[in-house]
């Protein structure tokens, strides 16, 4: 049973076209959100996309082409929302880019840092980094003009943050948990809750090379579909006031009610900032 406060909320979830940001987009879709998804171009795949959130779900949908990783772009997608729906109550910030700009082998074949070549650093650093404080920029003063908002960004495992042949994906994440933190702490007492949502695994996505044995470095793959659940929860009202916190998506449980969910996939050593030295 989804909360009955999704009904008609404002989301926008930046990188829906695909993987994560598409399955948590038709999920809050489907659970009567409005939601409008960016895509970097107008493309037959955003089409697609924006026309699945129509089948799945009772609220409005929107299809914005933007690039996050541009200031202006990002401001564009988030003043769409809030012009189409009247407000925004929900932002994603799910758009990223992996390794694979540095190498189609890079989970089989660490990639030293200093072989990245300097225009794949900066567009993964610009997507990973820069893409969510321009989008969360945009929206924090519409959010707080209302007294209401969530901000919710997609995040990797602390493993991954330091794993070798991983950077700049790996440490572009982490800077952005700890900006998670920051930002929690600026937006105290304005009504807006800032957190942090992550699989907790390699997931079968396209930040992983095509193989028939696509793996994670941990062996694993998880299905995609395991973000559903976490991000209904963080979207709706009954995580109203939870804020800089750190939630992993393969601990949540499968199926509602989630008495202690939130507790249970928020676990002790992982509240804490990332231990990365």
């Amino acid at each position: 049973m989804n909360d009955a406060s999704l009904n008609g909320r404002a989301v926008l979830v930046t990188g829906g076209t695909r993987g994560l940001g598409r399955v948590m987009a038709r999920a809050l879709a489907g659970a009567g959100a409005r939601v409008a998804i960016t895509g970097v171009s107008d493309s037959a795949r955003l089409r697609r996309a924006a026309g699945e959130l129509s089948a799945a779900g009772a609220g409005d949908s929107l299809a914005i082409a933007a690039d996050a990783a541009d200031p202006d772009q990002a401001a564009m997608a988030v003043e769409r929302t809030n012009a189409a729906f009247g407000r925004i109550d929900v932002l994603v910030n799910n758009a990223g880019l992996g390794m694979r700009l540095v190498s189609e082998r890079f989970n089989l074949e660490p990639a030293k840092f200093w072989t990245a070549p300097p225009a794949s650093w900066a567009r993964i650093v610009g997507a990973n980094v820069n893409g969510p404080f321009f989008t969360a920029r945009a929206a924090a003063p519409l959010m707080i003009a209302q007294g209401f908002g969530k901000i919710v960004n997609i995040s990797t495992s602390a493993q991954t943050m330091v794993r070798t042949g991983y950077s700049p994906y790996g440490p572009s994440k982490a800077f952005l948990e700890a900006a998670s933190r920051a930002w929690a702490a600026d937006l105290a007492g304005a009504g807006v809750d800032v957190n942090v949502l992550l699989p907790g695994g390699a997931t079968d996505t396209d930040l992983l090379p095509p193989s028939p044995k696509k793996r994670g470095a941990d062996g694993n793959l998880l299905d995609p579909r395991i973000m559903r659940a976490p991000i209904l929860w963080l979207a709706s009202d009954a995580s109203n006031g939870v804020t800089g916190g750190r939630f992993i998506a393969r601990l949540w449980p499968d199926a509602p009610p989630y008495p202690g969910a939130a507790r249970d996939a928020a676990p002790a050593d992982e509240a804490a900032p990332p231990r990365i030295m």
